[in-house]
Parts: structure tokens; C-alpha cells; sequence
């Protein structure tokens, strides 16, 4: 997919209220001395599909304890990586993929590519601990208080983490554990964001959980019970404030609004207006006899046939998909359709205004699926599969149970007199009206909004720095400090290269 190539900045980050008299800034209540951050990828820097040392070094964590080092803050550690390749190694084994850049495609457009080279980060190389930033990309709530997540034996087979491999302090570590094995005296707690992320990126394909309370029964894409995360957040809070430390909680921004999901444009066919008229002859059989006897039956109700209505136009059309959610009457169709047709029609569905196309199907939808078969272009001919559409009933799951997460956040940080960032307002500004700094606007738009990096998901060091600036504002309100944030415009973007993987 390509995009404009747009400038980047790259220099050293400044006080958004810089000032020279020492003494000038106030802890208020709190005590900045130890900071630990726990939390997922967002925590850790994670950016551009990847971790790598120059994101670490500007994970909001970081950039906060830079700040409290004006109020009596210390030394801030992190597990680097020893490269800015961002891939990780097993036993001399690539098991991650190296970062994207903005570069050119095959076909010489400029677009997120994988950045060439061979990693050096070897996951049985533990680096030297402990640690104050315990963010570990890939974790869900439950994940943090998981015995072994962080098991080198169990990593080739997915049942650990080869991030908390790399640093934990034991095969039988959790994260929470060696979180709160150190001597802190403030903390943040980031967590919750996975727990309905990979159902979301991946088209609704796992399972809504809800209702099940045993968590080793998911997978990966699942949607975890709201209840199993109140559970393991209130551990974790409890564990993270038995010393008495202050510290701040961060709720779950709506993952929809991120460019991973805003950017592929809902109407990408494009058709003449001959080749619209012969694709509706080709659905017209389906559209007026089948669907209604499929309605006459009692087989699916007339609301799920009108959604399952297919009809082109000239100019810029819907793709056809597939949805799991609808009735599946493959075997029904069979009854008076060819077989590969009855397939082809058992669950599908031109996609509508409710829908969102995931980032991934920009290099899928369009192309031609078999290369002897001119016509079957993906997303006319070949249905779009339901991985890279998130319906409307998906879209609900996802925000039932993101706003049974808040919930339980919001009540705990009251409960507990913790400062609490409503992250879910501040992203939603980047994503409605983008937010103003000293030299631009700071917008989701993918690629030229600033916000987001190359895998539409995690912030770029830029967006990091608003995040910063939210959590320290936050903390300020609650504590009664007067930390200062940081100019977010002397902060990168992303990262233009010619050296990428073909």
C-alpha cells in the first residue's frame, strides 16, 4: 500500500515549560525516587511492529521518569535491545520479525516495509536486571500474574513470552512478581489493551469469552472475561500499593479508533459500469430467489437478507465478504446451485457503512486471488475474507467488554487514591480533532497524522510523548505536583529507509 513519503524530525526532546531556576518544579504528595512501569507493548515502546532500542528509549515510561528527575526522580532502567532492527533471536533463531520503515514496495511505491538486516538479540542472553520499565509486549491482564510467562523452554511452543523470557528472574517468574521485587515508591499500570486487541486486529476470529472464568482455556484472539479481568487488576493493584507507593492507572483506549482500523477505505472497488451490471446478473438468481426462499423457509430472517444483498454500481463499490456471524446455508444453497457457488454464498455479505477493514487487507483486497483466473479479484469475485472485516456485532463485543475493563480501573484508582488517565478522551481527540502542538497537529491519520507508527497500532515516539503528557497531567491533578510535560514536536515520527527486505 502507498504512502506519501513525508519529512520526519529527529532531535533531542524539551521541556513543553522549560526553566532554569533549580527548585523550580514540586512532587506534591508524592514520592518520585523509584519509579517501576508495568504493563503490555505500549509501556515498552513497542513501535513500528517491533521492539527496538530507539523506541525503548522513547517508551512514555521513559520520557515520564526523564521528567520526574526534576522532583527528586532516579534512574530509570530498561531492558534494552541490543539492536534497532527490533527482531529477536532464539538460539540463533529469528522468532520476531524486524521493524517496518516507510520504504519502497516491489513495485517501487513508498510504503511500511520490513527493515533488511540480521537481528542480535538473543532471548537466552538475559540481559542485566532488574528493571524499572516491566512492560512486556503481547501480555493480556492475566498474563502478568502467570507463573512461567516468562519460560524460555516454553517460547517455541507459545506457551510463554520471549519479551519476559528475555528479563524475568526465574522460568517461574511473573511480571507482577519481579515488578514489586524492587524498591519503588511510584508505579503506572497500563494493562488491558490485548485483552480485546487480537480479536479486533484479526476480523473478530477468536472467541468472546465472556462468561468463562478460566483464562487457560483461551486463545490467543479471545476476548477475556470482564470479570477474569477485575480479578487479576485487582491483584495486581493490591501487589503494586503494598508498600504504601502512590502510582497511576491508565484505562483502554477504544481500539477502533486507531489507523489500523480507519485507514483502508470502506468502498475500495472500483468498477466501470459494464463490468457492475454483469457482477449483478451473475448475483441476480441469489438476490431474488434464493434469499427469499431462504426467508420463506424460516431459515434466516428477512433483516439478515437484506444484509445479505449484493449489488454493484459504477464507481466505488463495497467489497463482498465473508461473516461468520450470519447464518452459514452452504448446505442448503447445494440444493439448487453448484457446489462451489453454494460456498462461495453461505455466509457472505457486501460489507456497509458499520463495517471496518483492517489495515492488513490493503495488501489483499483487489488483487487477484488466482493468478490463472483474471476474475477473481478479491472482494468482487472472491470474497474479502472475515479476518480483515470487523462487523458492527464484533465491533459491540470488543466495546462491552473495553468499557467493563474502564470500569474496573476507574473504580480501583478511586478506591485505592491513585491518579487515573481516561487514555480512551485523549486518543479519541487525536482521532476526532487532533491535538495541537508547537509546530503542528497531531492527528491518527495514518503515516502523516504523526500519532501512530508503520503497524497502525502502537504510537510513534511522537504519540508517546502525548501520552506522557496525559499521564504527568494526571498525576500533577491527583498529587498535586508540578511536573512539567514535554514539547511533543521535538519528538520522531517514523523512519524513511531504502534498505528494506524484498
Amino acid at each position: 500500500m502507498g504512502v506519501l513519503a513525508i519529512g520526519f524530525v529527529s532531535c533531542e526532546a524539551e521541556f513543553e515549560n522549560p526553566v532554569n531556576e533549580e527548585g523550580f518544579y514540586d512532587s506534591g504528595e508524592a514520592d518520585f525516587s523509584q519509579y517501576v512501569s508495568v504493563g503490555n507493548s505500549l509501556t515498552a515502546g513497542y513501535a513500528d511492529n517491533a521492539l527496538y532500542i530507539t523506541g525503548q528509549q522513547n517508551s512514555y515510561p521513559n520520557i515520564m521518569a526523564g521528567q520526574f528527575e526534576l522532583v527528586g526522580g532516579g534512574e530509570f532502567t530498561q531492558p534494552l535491545m541490543a539492536d534497532n532492527l527490533g527482531g529477536l533471536l532464539l538460539n540463533g533463531t529469528q522468532v520476531a520479525p524486524n521493524r517496518l520503515v516507510l520504504g519502497p514496495g516491489a513495485d517501487g511505491a513508498l510504503g511500511p516495509q520490513v527493515l533488511a538486516g540480521q537481528p542480535t538479540t538473543e532471548i537466552t542472553t538475559s540481559p542485566t536486571g532488574p528493571f524499572n520499565n516491566m512492560g512486556i509486549p503481547g501480555a493480556k491482564s492475566f498474563h502478568l500474574v502467570a507463573p512461567g510467562y516468562g519460560s524460555v523452554a516454553g517460547v517455541p511452543q507459545g506457551l510463554s513470552n520471549p519479551y519476559f523470557a528475555r528479563i524475568a528472574t526465574s522460568e517461574s517468574a511473573t511480571v507482577i512478581g519481579d515488578a514489586t521485587s524492587q524498591n519503588y515508591t511510584f508505579f503506572s499500570l497500563w494493562i488491558g489493551n490485548n485483552d480485546v486487541l487480537g480479536y479486533a486486529t484479526t476480523g473478530g476470529s477468536g472467541v468472546d469469552q465472556t462468561g468463562n472464568l478460566d483464562p487457560s482455556t483461551y486463545a490467543s484472539n479471545d476476548i477475556t472475561d470482564p470479570q477474569v479481568f477485575a480479578s487479576v487488576y485487582n491483584d495486581q493493584v493490591n501487589a503494586l500499593t503494598a508498600n504504601g507507593a502512590d502510582g497511576v492507572l491508565i484505562n483502554i483506549p477504544d481500539v477502533t479508533s486507531i489507523p489500523f482500523f480507519t485507514t483502508v477505505p470502506l468502498r475500495a472497488i472500483p468498477l466501470d459500469a459494464a463490468t457492475a451490471a454483469a457482477l449483478n446478473q451473475q448475483f441476480g438468481l441469489y438476490n431474488t430467489q434464493a434469499l427469499p426462499l431462504l426467508v420463506a423457509n424460516g431459515i434466516i430472517t428477512q433483516e439478515e437478507a437484506n444484509a445479505r444483498m449484493i449489488n454493484f454500481q459504477e464507481g466505488q463499490n463495497y467489497p463482498i465478504v465473508t461473516d461468520d456471524d450470519l447464518t452459514d446455508v452452504t448446505a442448503i444453497l447445494e440444493g439448487f446451485l453448484p457446489p462451489e457457488q453454494a460456498a462461495l454464498l453461505g455466509q457472505l455479505r457486501q460489507a456497509n457503512d458499520s463495517d471496518l477493514i483492517v489495515l492488513t487487507a490493503s495488501s489483499v483486497l483487489g488483487s487477484q486471488a488466482d493468478p490463472n483466473d483474471p476474475t477473481s479479484i478479491v472482494g468482487v469475485g472472491v470474497p474479502l475474507g472475515e479476518q480483515f472485516v470487523l462487523s458492527a456485532v464484533e465491533q459491540e463485543r470488543v466495546a462491552t467488554a473495553s468499557a467493563a475493563y474502564n470500569a474496573t480501573i476507574e473504580g480501583l484508582a478511586n478506591a485505592n487514591g491513585l491518579a487515573f488517565v481516561d487514555a480512551r478522551t485523549a486518543l479519541a481527540q487525536v482521532a476526532d480533532t487532533g491535538v495541537p502542538y508547537n509546530g503542528g497537529l497531531l492527528t491518527s491519520t495514518f503515516v502523516s497524522g504523526g500519532a501512530f507508527s508503520l503497524d497502525g497500532v502502537h504510537p510513534t515516539p511522537r504519540g508517546y510523548a502525548f501520552t506522557a503528557n496525559a499521564i504527568i497531567e494526571a498525576i500533577n491533578e491527583r498529587y498535586g505536583s508540578t511536573i512539567p510535560g514535554v514539547d511533543i514536536g521535538n519528538y520522531p515520527t517514523f523512519t524513511a529507509s531504502n534498505d528494506v527486505a524484498q
